[in-house]
């Protein structure tokens, strides 16, 4: 099950129990919830609801984790050469993180439970490294080697 909202001139695909950081608000504090009724699309397995271009009556509903949130700072240096001129500005957008929760669209009816979404996890990766090498040794033990002989 999948929605996709616009908010701040940008679309979003969201799901439910997904953290998603968006323009800050500043009028927002932790734990208040936020409901965006700018929805375009949705879908809960086969059947879809599209809008033209916003889908009637439909809203999604978040809940803000953490109201301001700041992005990677931007350095900004333009130098011209041979004119000893030389300007240094930077940037550093500003996000609220919310999470969002349930979604409440006229005439579209659940055919899929939706499922929780999963981050990746950086230590899966590690018992693969251990397999590549295990099959590199097997490998090593079925070529014949010369020494023996």
């Amino acid at each position: 099950m999948f929605a996709i909202i616009e908010d701040g001139g940008r679309q979003y695909k969201v799901q439910p129990g997904q953290q998603l950081a968006i323009d800050l608000r500043s009028e927002v504090e932790a734990g208040k919830e936020l409901v965006f009724d700018r929805v375009l699309l949705a879908n809960a397995g086969a059947d879809s609801v599209i809008g033209r271009p916003m889908i009637d009556g439909a809203t999604v509903t978040a809940e803000v984790v953490d109201p301001m949130l700041k992005g990677l700072k931007l350095e900004i240096q333009k130098i011209r050469r041979r004119k000893n001129s030389r300007r240094h500005t930077g940037h550093r957008q500003k996000y609220t993180v919310v999470t969002i929760g349930e979604f409440s669209i006229p005439g579209l009816e659940i055919i899929e439970e939706p499922e929780p979404v999963e981050t990746p996890v950086v230590a899966d990766e590690a018992p693969v490294v251990e397999a590549e090498a295990s099959e590199q040794e097997s490998t090593d033990e079925q070529t014949p080697s010369t020494e023996e002989e």
